[in-house]
């Protein structure tokens, strides 16, 4: 095949000079054939222009002079003729010279055309010598080749012959133990079929009994997981910590068109307060207070708050706060929409439900402020053009902070309050938030509360902070101005840290002031308040930087001990009927002779009339 394709290659070049040798003589032909032509146009040419009659006729005449002007003319015209028939001449002379030339040029050609044909005719020649010695030796090693390949098919042939002689005796052996093969096979058959139908059954009683018994563990775990949940809760309660609840967002879908949008938060369906962040490659695991899965509604989340809201209507101070990264969805935690409101709304409408069950027992008074913190300057949203304010001590000798100048507006009903607790807050958009609040805002509702039986009076205040959220300038991409209030934000948020720090380390200096924020919380976050924090995270890979961060945070306010909460109440004067209750328990009392179990009765049944605690002795005799 190899000098088959050579030879082929040979004829093929063959061919081609044979193709190109056609070509340059018809160039060459065709060349001559123009000359030739033009040759001929030559001759035709110089034919016509000897035939021609000559432009200037010599006529002979016999003129007679009569003046000297006519001699002037004559002599005129004699010299024209004279050089006319000077450029004639010449003009045949160019005429003959052209031709010559011509001539001479044509046979130089064909003399150039012949040696050239001649040279190629000589090459091709030499060529077909070269390729017919090439193709007889092509086929000698043809002929070498075809020799060798029968010699060696021969002997393949031979050793085929050998084996397939030697294959009859072991194709008889194959096919008897095949008989016996599949005589085994049918047999084993009824025998696996009956073993898969014993072993199935013997799997389903145990998969039966594992998933009784998997069902009994399960809700032993969950009911151990909620006792020990409640257990934790009032343990947290009397040791006053700050309840921290997490909130997971959901992936919106402007956030699905972005890169590295992987989710990397899970929580456990089996456990409320766990939850697992996975960092380069790495899951980190973290306890919180409870922990609400992405898809919680705003109500799932309220009801965990519902219990401290009761505790401010009965006179606790109680805070509310929630923190997080930029964009993470504190904003719609706290405030929510219009057609799902958030814990504000949620929480200003509990309170004055609770109010009104209460009407026949109790008064209250309602009254609320709201302030944001932007760049460290104190503004009051309840005002149009948002006074700027200051933090001072109450010069009342309470201790306690207080706000000169901001306004505090007595609300009647949740749709009163409604209209004054949201106003002009500062917020821009970054590249991390569209609607980023570049402030710290504070809504601060205070209940006052009087007993009608006793006249007690509690004093309540509620808390609902909506932190800025902290950010990463790098990334948010803020400028100028926006840089400015990102900074200020970070400081504050860092404040708030240091000021966790010392409550956790239970240090006697805790640095309330370094910051307006933390410097307006310090009633929230002093002891003997009730406080509970909403920290927001991404379940996004790409900010997983600040979904550790938060948590990290979170898990130290977990640590933080406010003291068992104190409740704010003034025991009122004794009334006439408190009076007359404790009179007829003097007259009473003291003159019955009976036992123990109807005086403990008759006890019970009085005892809220006076509005006191009474204690009482009983001797056996």
């Amino acid at each position: 095949m190899q000098l088959e394709s050579s030879l082929q290659q040979r004829a093929e070049q063959l061919s081609h000079l044979e193709h190109q040798r056609e070509q340059s003589d018809w160039r060459k032909a065709e060349e001559l054939r123009r000359r030739e032509e033009s040759m001929r146009e030559l001759r035709l040419e110089l034919d016509k222009e000897r035939n021609k009659e000559p432009v200037v006729k010599y006529v002979t005449q016999t003129v007679e002079v009569e003046s000297p002007s006519t001699l002037r003319q004559l002599s005129k015209a004699r010299q024209q003729n004279e050089h006319l028939s000077e450029k004639l001449s010449n003009q045949k002379e160019r005429c003959q010279h052209v031709c010559h030339k011509t001539v001479e040029n044509l046979s130089s050609s064909k003399k150039v055309l012949a040696q050239q044909i001649a040279a190629y005719e000589r090459e091709i020649g030499t060529l077909r010598e070269e390729l017919l010695k090439e193709i007889g030796h092509l086929e000698e090693k043809k002929e070498a080749a075809v020799k060798a390949a029968a010699n060696c098919s021969q002997e393949h042939l031979q050793t085929l012959q050998k084996r397939l002689s030697a294959l009859p005796p072991t194709l008889r052996t194959m096919k008897t133990d095949y008989a016996s093969l599949r005589s085994q096979v049918r047999n084993f058959s009824d025998f696996y079929g009956t073993a898969i139908k014993e072993a199935k059954k013997q799997i389903m009683a145990a998969i039966n009994e594992m998933s009784e018994a998997n069902k009994d563990l399960l809700e032993k775990y969950r009911k151990e997981v909620a006792l020990r949940r409640k257990y934790h809760e009032q343990l947290v309660e009397l040791k006053g910590n700050i309840r921290v609840l997490c909130r997971v967002k959901p992936v919106l879908k402007e956030d699905q068109h972005e890169e590295g949008q992987a989710i990397v938060v899970t929580t456990d369906p089996n456990n409320e307060s766990a939850l697992t962040v996975l960092s380069k490659g790495k899951a980190k695991n973290f306890e919180l207070d409870k922990v609400f899965h992405p898809q919680a509604t705003q109500e799932e989340v309220f009801q965990e708050i519902e219990p401290l809201i009761t505790s401010c209507i009965d006179g606790y101070h109680v805070c509310i706060f929630a923190y997080g990264q930029t964009g993470s969805g504190k904003t719609y935690t706290m405030e929510g929409t219009v057609e799902n409101p958030g814990i504000n709304q949620r929480a200003l409408k509990h309170l004055f439900n609770e109010i009104e069950e209460r009407k026949d027992m109790w008064t209250y008074t309602v009254s609320v402020s709201s302030v944001e913190i932007y760049n460290e300057v104190l503004r009051d949203l309840l005002t149009k053009d948002g006074e700027k304010l200051d933090i001072k001590i109450n010069p009342d000798g309470t201790g306690q902070l207080h706000v000169p100048g901001l306004r505090v507006m007595e609300v009647k009903s949740f749709q009163h309050i409604k209209k004054v607790s949201s106003y002009n807050r500062i917020t821009f958009g970054t590249q991390m938030n569209q609607h980023s609040s570049r402030s710290h805002a504070l809504l601060t509702v205070t209940v006052l509360g009087t007993d009608l039986a006793s006249g007690a009076k509690t004093t309540g205040k509620l808390n609902l902070v909506d932190l800025a959220g902290s950010e990463r300038v790098w990334k948010s991409g803020a400028e100028g101005e926006r840089l400015k209030e990102a900074q200020n934000i970070n400081r504050s948020l860092l404040a708030l840290g240091d000021v966790i720090q010392a409550l956790k380390a239970h240090q006697t200096h805790i640095p309330f002031r370094n910051s307006r924020l933390t410097y307006l919380l310090q009633d929230s976050l002093g002891k003997g308040n009730k406080t509970a924090m909403v920290v927001q995270v991404s379940s996004l890979e790409s900010n997983v930087g600040e979904t550790l961060c938060s948590l990290k945070f979170a898990q130290r306010v977990c640590k933080v001990e406010l003291g068992p909460a104190a409740r704010k109440i003034e025991t009122g004067g004794h009334n006439e009927r408190g009076n007359k209750a404790r009179i007829w328990i003097r007259n009473h009392l003291l003159k019955m002779r009976t036992n123990v179990a109807i005086l403990q009765s008759i006890l019970c049944a009085i005892a809220p009339l006076s509005g006191e605690h009474l204690i009482f002795w009983f001797w056996p005799n």
